[in-house]
């Protein structure tokens, strides 16, 4: 077999004339004004243009349908669908055609035309909710003329072969899909363009061998444009390989079209379902991908309110299952903050490649560092470092999506690394690889080149750092933290002002609410429960006085330079009103200050988790936090960071909770630029000066 990375890299052909018949389409859009808002011009356009498709193709056997069904109503399926040559089939005697042989009947036999076709067109028509569109189109005296136009458009596979009308499907629904709803399905092709050629440059040979049959899976597929891309460029290879394709998509219209580009396409629609990717058992659970290919909804609920029903308790029982197994079963290693479900769709993806699998899934930044070290999102990220799955990650310009303008990244996933990329993670800035769109497609104003395309396959493949290149150890974003106190040192007061601080302990201030107080006394009748919070208040507030009248008993100008005697002073003053000792603690604390000069604290006590070896006892509103990379030896961390600015600290280090994984990638690219200097801007502002003064006498003399 020849090397097919020589053929890389791969574009769509531009030589695919397909103007003549979506500019037909597009005019006939123009029949809907009046009855549809532009925006809504797809819900006729895009089922109308799939059935014109569909029935070109049935025409040449549909008499001989029509009979077999007539003799027997109840022929099997199969049997159908073999003598209509596809694997969908109409079994009603009408046409697009010769429907408009009856103008008064028009709706009403359109309906019957419609109820002919077998299950897999019906599901389509269904999820494009096109019978609704039926009805208004007829109330709006339309419905002739949309049947009758598209009729005259030749849409049969002896004119128009499956990849030219994959093309054409592709562009319709990127026209009727420009407006608010563009992007929440729509990936730009120039954009999978380069996905695919990033799978395709490092992929195993073994892949393409005779008679392999390679499997491509979009977990959140939309309109499936990723994966009929994908499959374009692959047959470009001429490998000898067979490609099937595996589509998942949970919104009923996005579904029904996806469906339909299948059906356009003569692809095997079954392994195009529609499912939720995170809730409902996998559809393909035999198959193990090629490759993965995907741009999963940005920002979108896995849990909590805004969730999806079913979703969250699916997505926990799946991480519970993959927690019991030791990652045998399940996807899920962890789970991300419920606002945002794109780390799960990774892990999908993840779990469903095959050993020499590859994948290539789109992200916004958040991905990359959201979330604490103890996070869900750092343990999804540890989990792909250590096992490491992530071979680089490209970042792109913003305004290339049609609905938002956010910078977007391209994560490249290979369960099998070549032996120069084992542990190695790179890191190609291609933020300024654009070209500007002569016309703004909603927030798109951007796309890539051929030429742009090129050289960031180029960066990839050669695998050297330069300004675009960056390649890290895996290592490099594997981090411990540790947590950082000083010793208790603290000198207490007790005097007016420390005791109005005291004030604002919690246990203190819960005793009595002003507000609420009022509240209740102005209430009448109260119920049984109100009255009894009034009884409480008006103890609380009895006990509150006791508590700051009996320290007031103690105000003094001398302070108390340990803090444990401080803790037994305040006890004392206290005497017999009920204190818990740690709201003794908490009291003492807000009537004090950490003091460098005050006695050190310390206990023969070994098994309290704030004290070391020496018995010194660690201040807790000292806490703080310290990030050290695995790659550096925390002692010298500390001695260049820390030691220099608080010489007595001490750092812990839990090895439950103390792991994690952060990915800054703006921070490798960072270039700083200085200012510009004082003299500079001061000459700017004498120049501003002068300009505003001539403007003004200008104005004096108009």
């Amino acid at each position: 077999m020849s090397n097919f990375k020589e053929k890389l890299p791969l574009f769509q052909s531009n030589d695919v004339q397909i103007s003549n018949v979506v500019n037909a389409v597009w005019s006939i859009a123009n029949t809907l004004r009046g009855a549809y808002r532009a925006d809504k011009y797809r819900d006729v356009i895009i089922p109308m243009f799939v059935l014109t498709r569909l029935e070109a193709a049935l025409l040449p056997t549909k008499d001989e349908v029509v009979a077999l069904y007539k003799s027997n109503p109840n022929t099997p399926e199969k049997v159908l669908e073999n003598k209509s040559g596809y694997k969908y089939y109409n079994t009603s005697s009408f046409t697009l055609e010769n429907l408009q042989n009856d103008p008064n009947a028009i709706e009403e036999n359109f309906i019957a035309y419609l109820d002919g076709y077998s299950c897999r067109v019906k599901d389509i028509i269904e999820n494009l909710k096109f019978k609704e569109q039926v009805r208004t189109l007829a109330q709006s005296g339309r419905l002739f003329t949309v049947i009758k136009k598209f009729s005259q458009i030749d849409l049969s596979p002896s004119s128009v072969d499956s990849m030219v009308m994959g093309y054409m499907f592709e562009d319709i629904i990127r026209r009727f899909s420009e407006n608010e709803e563009a992007g929440s399905h729509y990936t730009p092709r120039e954009v999978i363009a380069l996905m695919v050629n990033l799978l395709l440059i490092e992929a195993d040979e073994e892949l393409f061998v005779d008679k392999k049959e390679l499997k491509i899976l979009d977990m959140a597929a939309g309109t499936g444009g990723m994966l009929a891309t994908a499959k374009s460029y692959i047959r470009k290879l001429d490998t000898g390989a067979t490609v099937r394709l595996f589509g998942q998509e949970v919104l009923p219209e996005t579904f029904g079209i996806g469906q339909a580009d299948m059906l356009i396409r003569q692809e095997d629609s079954d392994y195009f379902v529609k499912t939720d990717t995170l809730k409902d058992p996998d559809p393909f659970p035999d198959k193990k991908m090629s490759f993965v290919i995907a741009n999963p909804p940005f920002g979108q609920s896995w849990g909590g309110k805004d969730a999806d029903d079913g979703v969250e308790d699916a997505v926990k029982r799946d991480h519970n299952l993959f927690e019991s197994t030791e990652g045998q079963q399940g996807r899920f290693v962890a789970t991300p903050g419920t606002g945002d479900a794109q780390l799960l769709f990774h892990l999908h993806g993840l779990a469903k490649l095959e050993e020499n699998g590859r994948a290539a899934i789109i992200s916004n930044g958040s991905p990359l560092f959201s979330g604490g070290t103890s996070s869900g999102e750092s343990q999804i990220r540890r989990y792909i470092l250590e096992n490491d799955l992530l071979e680089a990650i490209i970042a792109l310009p913003g305004q290339f999506f049609y609905n938002t303008g956010i910078g977007i990244y391209i994560w490249i996933y290979n369960k099998n690394k070549s032996p120069e990329r084992q542990n190695k993670v790179q890191f190609i800035d291609a933020t300024e690889e654009f070209v500007p769109l002569r016309k703004s497609l909603g927030q798109k104003r951007r796309e890539l080149s051929q030429d742009n395309i090129r050289h960031i396959l180029k960066w990839y493949d050669d695998f050297k750092e330069n300004d675009h290149v960056k390649i890290f150890d895996k290592e490099e974003f594997l981090y411990r933290e540790y947590t950082v106190m000083q010793p208790l040192q603290r000198r207490g007061w007790i005097t007016e002002e420390t005791i109005e601080k005291a004030k604002s302990v919690p246990f203190l201030a819960k005793l009595f609410d002003e507000y609420q107080y009022q509240e209740l006394l102005e209430m009448e009748p109260r119920s049984a429960k109100d009255e009894k919070k009034l009884h409480d208040f008006e103890a609380g507030k009895a006990k509150q006085e006791a508590i700051l009248d009996a320290l007031r008993g103690g105000i003094t100008d001398d302070s108390y330079p340990n803090f444990e005697s401080f803790v037994q002073v305040i006890k004392d003053l206290l005497g017999d009103i009920k204190v818990t000792p740690a709201n003794i603690n908490a009291l003492a604390l807000a009537m004090s200050e950490m003091d460098k000069t005050a006695e050190v604290i310390r206990t023969k006590k070994k098994d309290k988790p704030n004290e070391i070896a020496g018995g010194i006892v660690y201040d807790k509103t000292t806490k703080d936090s310290e990030i050290v990379k695995l790659t550096e030896d925390v002692e010298d961390y500390f001695a260049r960071e820390v030691y220099p600015h608080v010489p007595d600290a001490h750092y812990w280090f839990d090895e439950e909770k103390g792991y994690g994984a952060e990915i800054p990638f703006t921070r490798y690219f960072y270039k700083y630029q200085a200012p510009e200097s004082a003299e500079k801007l001061l000459e700017e502002f004498y120049d501003l000066e002068a300009e505003l003064q001539t403007f003004l006498e200008e104005l004096k003399h108009d």
